[in-house]
């Protein structure tokens, strides 16, 4: 972990407990087994001091659950006190895969479902906890970011209900637009990125990349994704470009307006590799059809890299135009349910993000600056230059 002097001479502000919600169990787990490595493994010389009680343990999930009655209705469990404890809950609304039962019926659970058991764990603590932090990748309702005409305001709602109810930062990651924090501006919004962590898997499984200007572009699909895109261009010393979406306004399918056509905003990209930088895939139509125009203009290569793989269609679209060039590699993360099969993809690649996670859970509990794990720049800047120099010795 970078920056660990920081923590070995801070004192944590609470002794820790994550709350891994059924929606997030696998990550949580991953991200519970960094933070006992990480915790053991730092020299700190005062861990017998009172201060520190419960710094070092085996485990530092919480015991917590929100089961249901036959009626749909449910109810958050701590089988365990939380009394003076600086209390992380992590969820993912995105989890469509659990399930429930409704009057004999089965219903897979929605976002709605997911952020209401968040606040029957809130209520659960009933106040108790030393300090309590959400950890919610996927923004709820982060979609719903802004208001036009007669429009509910959900994210901004949920955000204000949030810090109503106590909870005294939010950690999200890529929020579709980080500006709905406005709705909270005395509260903590914390909104991180996932670009070092797309290059190291993309690094790591590509052996024969040249990440320069004459090789190397990266491209936003859209407006909404440019200063991603500028971002991630600038630390890796390349051009950038960006697709305009053309919209008919007057019509509305499946909540939003659908796309005429893409204009491509940018120099010339022949023969070269095409880093696509987004926040999410959803039915994936939009950046598919960004892949097949970026091999129409002949990009030697085509990666997709978007934090959050929601796959609202299913597969079949990603495997026919994998099947016919239109992209090369997707590069999604472990914030957000990922459908099993895709898994098996020859296209896909995961990039983890628990050790990310545990890190900026570490210096939070101590409350060191999250500038600490913040920027990824450096750390990009040094995997490239191990990358170049594995290359040449290669050569």
């Amino acid at each position: 972990m970078p920056n660990v002097e920081k923590l070995e001479s801070a004192l944590p502000v609470a002794p820790l407990k994550l709350v891994a919600m059924h929606s997030a169990e696998s990550l949580g787990r991953k991200i519970n087994d960094y933070l006992v490595k990480f915790r053991r493994n730092i020299h700190h010389s005062l861990k017998s001091d009172p201060a520190f009680h419960g710094y070092t343990e085996s485990s530092y999930l919480c015991d917590a659950e929100c089961p249901r009655f036959g009626s749909g209705e449910g109810k958050g469990v701590f089988h365990e006190s939380v009394r003076g404890k600086d209390l992380y809950i992590l969820v993912d609304v995105c989890n469509h895969s659990l399930t429930y039962q409704l009057n004999g019926y089965t219903n897979h659970m929605s976002p709605d479902d997911h952020y209401q058991d968040l606040k029957r764990v809130i209520a659960a603590a009933a106040g108790k906890a030393h300090r309590i932090t959400v950890i919610m990748p996927f923004l709820y309702e982060g979609r719903q970011h802004k208001k036009a005409n007669r429009e509910s305001l959900d994210c901004a709602y949920a955000l204000e209900e949030l810090s109503s109810m106590g909870v005294s930062n939010i950690i999200t990651f890529d929020a579709h637009d980080p500006r709905v924090q406005n709705a909270i501006p005395l509260a903590g919004f914390d909104n991180f990125t996932a670009h070092y962590q797309f290059l190291r898997a993309l690094l790591h499984s590509e052996p024969d990349l040249i990440i320069d200007k004459k090789h190397t572009v990266v491209i936003s699909p859209d407006e909404g994704a440019l200063s991603r895109a500028v971002y991630f261009a600038g630390v890796l010393g390349v051009d950038t470009g960006m697709f305009y979406k053309r919209r008919d306004y007057s019509t509305i399918i499946a909540g939003k307006n659908p796309i005429v056509a893409h204009e491509f905003l940018g120099d010339n990209i022949d023969g070269k590799d095409v880093f696509v930088i987004d926040d999410m895939i959803s039915s994936g139509e939009s950046i598919l059809d960004t892949a097949k125009q970026l091999k129409a203009r002949n990009a030697k290569r085509v990666f997709l890299c978007t934090t959050f793989g929601l796959f609202t269609n299913g597969l079949q679209k990603f495997d026919y135009a994998y099947e016919h060039c239109y992209f090369d590699r997707i590069i999604t993360t472990n914030l957000c349910y990922l459908p099993p099969a895709i898994k098996n993809k020859p296209y896909f690649l995961e990039a983890d993000m628990s050790k990310f996670l545990a890190s900026i859970i570490d210096f939070s509990n101590h409350d060191s600056s999250l500038g600490n794990v913040l920027t990824p720049t450096e750390k990009i800047h040094t995997i490239l230059e191990q990358y170049n120099a594995r290359q040449d010795v290669k050569l």
